[in-house]
């Protein structure tokens, strides 16, 4: 399960007012105790600082937030005017996504109104002011504005916490590579070091025989207490347990590595794995629990695409890596397969657990998840590398059929998917116009706008097809 976004709340003030009118501090504290108290029950993990007056106080406050490795983003809330100056500095330091909360306590300011009301209202023009200058000093920060209590504000703060918890989650991603980079595929390919700088995705690799000699270190009950699990999840009665076993053993092999690698998403060459190294099959099915779980993964080992799945699962998205295999000219539909891998939280009910017949290498046969995709509108995600040290997000709304599994493709899994405008030649023409890689995520529901956010956070490009 994953923890709960948690998020840095910078009340902002003006020092004048403490001097002028003391009075109204506590009124000011009320409020932002009301906005903590608010995100609190969307379920975010608040951590609060007291009301902040000047960059001296914010100088003080903030280094303590920002040593918390949990921490996903920053929120700020003018309680009433604050001058940018005050927190600029201190904010293009704060290496964290950025939310600037436009709101007041007031629902309404009409022709009753005083100048007691304006006091304890007029915190949006501070607002304007902050958005101004990290706009100017090219800070990327997400805004949401409307009423404290108003439910549509509040789903916006949600979407907004759910793009900086991903944009946070890539930048921080660590990302397990197994095996030796499947030869000759460019379009993910960038250099490691252009990872690390401008996206801070970093990459821990491992060998294939390093990964045998720690699968042959999983013990008999580990390997019960995945079986006991995993009839929640898939139904197992059409393999064998001894292929079941094989299976899970190189699996929980992955999940131990990653967790000593502190890795946020794996990927792996499945020409890299053969019998020379000690290894006994291909890990598909770990994959596929690995995207259930909250990380992320990407076949051939794309770095890129693993680090980005890895993100949207941080954000909870549900969801599974992919590729568009073959076009249905006639349909307007589009085939979408791989190898072996299908994230589990994806599927309409248990998973059905097949024996593949594994003919590209001389490891045995592994057993792979084929479910039935849950029907119904979702998104495709890419993330493009483009001319020189550029990435760009792509995002495609589209709808996942009722259909199959079919008895054709018994063991890959695989599903079919239509445009939401029905124009099949327009969307391919479009997709690879914008450069968009042949390893994609799907995600279920609508995540564009999540995604467009996540993209402004990461000061990056996003097109839609």
């Amino acid at each position: 399960m994953l923890r709960p976004t948690r998020i840095g709340l910078l009340p902002l003030y003006l020092a004048l007012y403490d001097g002028v009118r003391p009075d109204a501090r506590p009124d000011m504290e009320a409020f932002a105790a009301r906005v903590r108290k608010m995100l609190t029950g969307l379920g975010l993990d608040v951590v609060a600082v007291p009301i902040m007056t000047t960059r001296r106080g914010i100088d003080r406050e903030l280094p303590a937030l920002l040593d918390d490795p949990d921490l996903d983003a920053l929120a700020t809330v003018h309680l009433a005017y604050s001058p940018s100056l005050e927190a600029t500095e201190p904010l293009l330091r704060a290496e964290r996504p950025l939310l600037l909360l436009d709101t007041t306590p007031a629902p309404a300011f009409g022709e009753d109104a005083d100048q007691e009301l304006m006091l304890r209202n007029h915190g949006i023009h501070g607002v304007q002011d902050l958005a101004c200058m990290m706009r100017r000093r090219e800070r990327p920060h997400l805004l949401a504005v409307g009423h404290v209590d108003d439910p549509a504000f509040q789903a916006d703060i949600m979407l907004s916490c759910r793009a900086m918890r991903a944009a946070r989650a890539l930048s921080s991603m660590r990302v397990l590579m197994i095996g030796d980079s499947f030869e000759g595929m460019g379009d993910f390919a960038v250099d490691f070091g252009v990872l690390s700088r401008e996206l801070g995705v970093n990459v821990a690799r491992v060998s294939v025989s390093d990964l045998a000699q720690t699968a042959r270190e999983v013990s008999d009950f580990e390997l019960s207490a995945e079986a006991a699990c995993e009839g929640d999840l898939c139904d197992c009665s059409g393999v064998s347990a001894e292929a079941l076993r094989r299976t899970n053993r190189v699996g929980l092999a992955v999940r131990r590595v990653m967790q000593e690698y502190a890795a946020g998403a794996m990927t792996f060459n499945f020409g890299s794995f053969d019998s020379d190294t000690g290894i006994e099959t291909v890990p598909f099915l770990e994959a596929s629990k690995a995207m259930a779980r909250g990380q992320g993964y990407a076949g051939e080992n794309d770095v890129l695409t693993a680090a980005m799945v890895g993100a949207l699962a941080q954000a909870g998205c549900r969801l599974t890596f992919t590729e568009m295999f073959c076009p249905d000219w006639e349909g307007g539909t589009i085939f979408m397969s791989h190898m072996g891998e299908c994230g589990l939280g994806v599927s309409e009910g248990p998973a059905t657990l097949v024996e593949k017949q594994y003919a590209f290498s001389d490891v045995a046969n592994p057993v792979i998840a084929t479910p039935k995709i849950i029907p119904g509108e979702a998104t495709l995600v890419n993330l493009a590398p483009g001319p020189g040290s550029s990435f760009r997000f792509i995002t495609a709304r589209v709808e996942v059929l009722d259909r199959g599994p079919v008895a054709g493709f018994r063991e890959v899994p695989h599903y079919w998917i239509r445009p939401l405008d029905r124009d099949l030649r327009g969307f391919l023409q479009r997709y690879s116009e914008l450069g968009g890689t042949h390893h994609l995520a799907l995600c279920l529901g609508d995540e564009r706008e999540m995604v467009r956010q996540m993209a402004m956070a990461l000061k990056r490009e996003h097109c839609a097809v």
